[in-house]
């Protein structure tokens, strides 16, 4: 006992022995590996020399490490560099981190407010959401092809109008409440006669009632008929549709008197509507224009519908006899284009109408596909009544030079439609939908946003003795156009319909919209209830809202109704409004309301459409692992 005790003291002792003086790290590591000749006697014989290391306390450890890194650079040892600088055997104290550093450098710039901090984010998340593959061709992105003048025509407008002076033009737009941005913008027409369009035209337009051209026509048809490419903004029943086919007809008629068309050629011009409803109602504005000229002996031109659920054998007919003018849906002009049944070798006139809905329902790559197809430069013509700020920048990829002609703000509601706005149980909405029913004559429109609701309603109404019709996206084409066609004829009262039945849909004689579900986007309200109030004539939109919608989408629709000068009613008037605190923030951005959908009440942040759409890709990138149903789908 008392040998290992006195061990132990001899160790203690020995432990703050100094170790020799060592020139260089190889020296210093040998002396830490030696042991002293006091251990080895104390150890005993029975210990392994080779294999024992001396300990030595941290704090030498560090004071040799530092002698030596001072030696290395000075050529001085640690106690000359002490003796010199007391200060010198204190430890060295850390360097800054990157985060004590980045909070310095965050002191030393600028202060920014929450508001400018608000409208840099918003710029930021515009700018990556504009981060979009362009709208143009593969074969034009490869080659890098370029068009930086706009298509010519042979149409001018009467010297007397050319002649006008800025201020003057600046005047009649003023008069007609509309905004045009570009460059060298053709001036305004007030009168048909002056755009110099042919007599069959003039009368069929007299005939129709249309006398005065509207205040997008009146800007529109110069730019269009100029030759330039064009994003045409006005509220729904604002006649766009004439604005781009008058301009068509023309250029095709030019085209066909300069070169006719022989069998399998064609088409000159074409345009691509989002539903298959729509893409029928152009087309027959088409032929209600052609058939004039044909009887006043002008060329023949022929007009093809190309929409599925149609026997494509009958379209294939009229493109193998030549065709000028192709009204089409995204899908079955991209499967006769994929199929080389029809080329565009010749088309040089371009129209998307609903542009805005074209992209966001999905069909943006088919649009890329369709110009692909190209083989020469297009004039290009976006129509639509809602075209954020999101659209018209990545739309204008696709244009050269392009004239905006506005009539009134994009995604504005129409001012002659009155908006009634009713909160009502989700239980109750349909027996209460029987008394809206009495409010105006027939014939009713009502939305609905499912394919399920639609039935339901529809039998109901039937039930009750309502002469009804349905349509929704679940239904075949022959029965869509039955129920349209009956419907438009006055046949039936009351038409019950998804979306689809509200892009661009003409009901002259519709007085009453219901919304028996509030959408989630308001860009889709205000197609709704365009459905209404068409060419001046005032209508009736009556909406029924309750806790299932969003508070987001309820303020939109309040801000809406401020907008149109509408009563506010006392759910939505009680709603905490977060952006009456952000006239500083529309100020500095130059945005008023969301970027990207539109929407009044909320800004892109809070954008409902774009969580949407970001959680629709985050499934559709998830479906290639589940099957094509996706999550929880049958394989």
């Amino acid at each position: 006992m008392e040998v290992s005790v006195a061990r132990e003291a001899r160790l203690i002792e020995d432990s703050f022995v100094d170790l020799p003086d060592t020139d260089s790290p190889s020296k210093f590591a040998v002396a830490m590996a030696k042991p002293s000749s006091k251990e080895n006697d104390a150890a005993g014989d029975d210990e392994d020399d080779d294999n024992y290391v001396e300990y030595v306390p941290v704090k030498k450890r560090r004071m040799l490490e530092a002698q030596m890194i001072l030696r290395r650079k000075g050529g001085r040892s640690a106690s000359e560099a002490v003796a010199d600088d007391p200060d010198q055997s204190k430890p060295a104290e850390s360097k800054p981190s990157l985060l004590v550093k980045a909070s310095q450098l965050k002191k030393t710039l600028p202060e920014i407010s929450p508001t400018e901090q608000l409208v840099q984010q918003e710029k930021e998340m515009i700018e990556k959401l504009s981060d979009r593959k362009t709208l143009m061709s593969v074969r034009e992105i490869a080659k890098g092809i370029q068009y930086t003048e706009p298509m010519k025509t042979g149409w001018k407008a009467p010297l007397a109008i050319r002649r006008m002076s800025e201020k003057e033009q600046d005047a009649i737009r003023k008069q007609w409440h509309i905004l045009v941005e570009g460059e060298d913008i053709p001036p305004p027409v007030k009168n048909f006669k002056d755009m110099r369009l042919p007599d069959p035209i003039l009368k069929k337009l007299k005939a129709k009632g249309i006398v005065q051209p509207t205040p997008i026509q009146v800007q529109g048809l110069p730019v269009i008929l100029s030759g330039r490419d064009m994003i045409g903004i006005a509220f729904t029943g604002s006649g766009k549709t004439l604005v781009f086919v008058i301009p068509l007809i023309m250029a095709a008629l030019q085209e066909e008197v300069m070169m006719p068309i022989v069998a399998g050629e064609g088409p000159f011009g074409l345009i691509v509507c989002p539903s298959r409803e729509l893409a029928r109602q152009t087309y027959e504005v088409v032929e209600e224009f052609l058939v004039p000229l044909r009887e006043s002996g002008y060329p023949d031109l022929r007009p093809l519908l190309c929409i599925g659920g149609v026997d494509m054998r009958s379209q294939l007919e009229v493109v193998k006899r030549g065709v000028h003018i192709v009204v089409a849906t995204p899908g079955r002009l991209k499967d006769m284009l994929a199929k080389k049944k029809m080329n565009l070798d010749n088309c040089r006139y371009l129209t998307l109408d609903e542009a805005d809905r074209l992209v966001d329902l999905g069909f943006e790559d088919d649009i890329r596909e369709v110009f692909d197809h190209f083989k020469a430069q297009r004039q290009t013509l976006l129509f639509s009544a809602t075209m954020p700020k999101k659209i018209q920048n990545f739309a204008r990829s696709a244009l050269v030079k392009p004239v905006i002609v506005n009539v009134g703000r994009a995604g504005a509601a129409n001012l002659d439609v009155i908006q009634e706005v009713e909160y009502v149980k989700q239980e109750a909405k349909i027996v209460y939908l029987l008394e809206c029913l009495q409010k105006t004559p027939p014939p009713v429109l009502i939305f609905c946003e499912n394919k399920a609701d639609v039935d339901d309603i529809h039998e109901y109404l039937l039930l009750k003795g309502v002469e009804a019709v349905a349509i929704h996206g679940g239904k075949d084409q022959v029965e869509r156009e039955d129920a349209i066609s009956s419907f438009k004829s006055g046949k039936k009262d009351v038409l019950v319909a998804t979306d689809v039945a509200s892009k661009g849909l003409d009901f002259p004689d519709i007085q009453h919209v219901i919304n028996y579900d509030m959408p989630a986007e308001i860009e889709n309200y205000v197609h709704r209830i365009g459905r209404t109030g068409r060419c001046g004539k005032t209508g009736i939109a009556t909406t029924f809202i309750n806790k299932n919608q969003s508070e987001t989408t309820l303020l939109d629709l309040k801000h809406l109704l401020q907008e149109a000068k509408q009563r506010i009613p006392p759910v939505l008037a009680e709603l905490n409004d977060p952006m009456e605190d952000v006239d500083a923030i529309v100020n500095a951005s130059g945005v008023k309301g969301c970027a990207y959908c539109g929407g009044l009440g909320h800004r892109i942040r809070d954008c409902p459409k774009l969580e949407h759409q970001k959680s629709m890709a985050v499934a559709g990138s998830r479906r290639d692992y589940f099957g094509s149903r996706g999550y929880g789908g049958e394989i």
